[in-house]
């Protein structure tokens, strides 16, 4: 447990990751293991449970999801140019600006008069968390800022354990509504997309969280995800349900055509199995990619020093 003291000093977070010798580094780093020690008891927390189940919502998760829908109404606000783009529309940029404009403010409203001084160090995770404005895409590495964003919070005791299951139910399933409609307003394209050999283009934790809330369910197993109509009842409930449900609205063909790999994965029997290798495709498709992660900056609360206490 990482107690971040009231005095602590705070620094703005800076790109570390530069070459294949820093990205080893990055691996054993502090960093990355107060990052999978969060996403692993997230994990835990969504074990069996459905979107709609009940669970606390405590002021700060709401105020998380006011942030949300801010941006979310920001959209409307900022409609795509009319001009046709060959990549991407690049009101898109509008957004981005518009967002690393307000995100102090937007921060500052979730932390106590004491943990002020950490909004800087916060920004460029909650910044990072959407896209890139400049080349108008988005994938897996954005999802790892706005989660380690997430993880910076509950670093600062924004979030306590009772808040978990919230963060992946109810905050992270908006985010996803957020990025999709991003995504389709802005024609946004994959980043770092492996093409058809990756899992997907755009996410990844929904998968392994969403494989959590399946593990024990009697009638919805992985092979399910080939049925169309369990998916598109279910997609609401859970976040793998969700994102094949997307995956099937955008993507034209077979399944096992556009999406190989998730259609290898539905041949696995049971969903615990599922998830445990989630974790580990996670950690070497992501977490030790260096086209993936050498966007993510490092500072405080997330440090690059190495790790002085692994465990597990």
């Amino acid at each position: 447990m990482v107690n971040i003291p009231v005095d602590h000093a705070y620094v703005v977070p800076i790109k570390r990751i530069t070459d294949e010798s820093a990205l080893r580094h990055w691996c054993g780093s502090e960093a990355c293991l107060r990052y999978l020690e969060f996403i692993q008891l997230l994990n835990e927390s969504v074990k069996n449970k459905k979107n709609s189940d009940e669970c606390v919502v405590s002021e700060n998760v709401q105020k998380t999801l006011d942030i949300l829908h801010t941006l979310d109404t920001w959209i409307d606000e900022i409609p795509p140019f009319e001009s046709p783009q060959r990549f991407g529309n690049k009101a898109f940029r509008v957004w981005i600006e518009r967002l690393e404009k307000e995100a102090e403010g937007l921060i500052s409203g979730l932390l106590s008069a004491d943990r002020q001084p950490a909004v800087p160090e916060l920004v460029p995770y909650l910044t990072g968390g959407f896209g890139h404005g400049i080349r108008i895409d988005y994938g897996s590495g954005h999802e790892l800022s706005f989660v380690a964003w997430l993880c910076c919070l509950d670093l600062l005791d924004v979030f306590t354990e009772q808040d978990y299951q919230a963060l992946v139910t109810r905050v992270f399933a908006r985010y996803l509504d957020v990025v999709r409609r991003l995504q389709q307003v802005y024609c946004l394209e994959p980043a770092g997309s492996h093409g058809v050999w990756g899992l997907d283009d755009h996410q990844f934790l929904p998968y392994y969280w969403g494989s959590a809330q399946l593990l024990d369910h009697p009638r919805i197993k992985p092979k399910s995800i080939m049925q169309q109509d369990i998916v598109k009842h279910f997609a609401k409930e859970y976040l793998y349900l969700g994102c094949i449900n997307y995956i099937n609205e955008v993507k034209k063909g077979p399944f096992h055509e556009h999406s190989p790999m998730l259609y290898d994965i539905s041949g696995v029997p049971f969903w615990a199995k599922v998830n445990t290798g989630m974790l580990k495709m996670y950690m070497a498709e992501v977490l030790q990619k260096f086209p993936v992660v050498q966007h993510l900056p490092f500072g405080s609360l997330l440090p690059f020093e190495e790790a002085t206490n692994i465990t597990g």
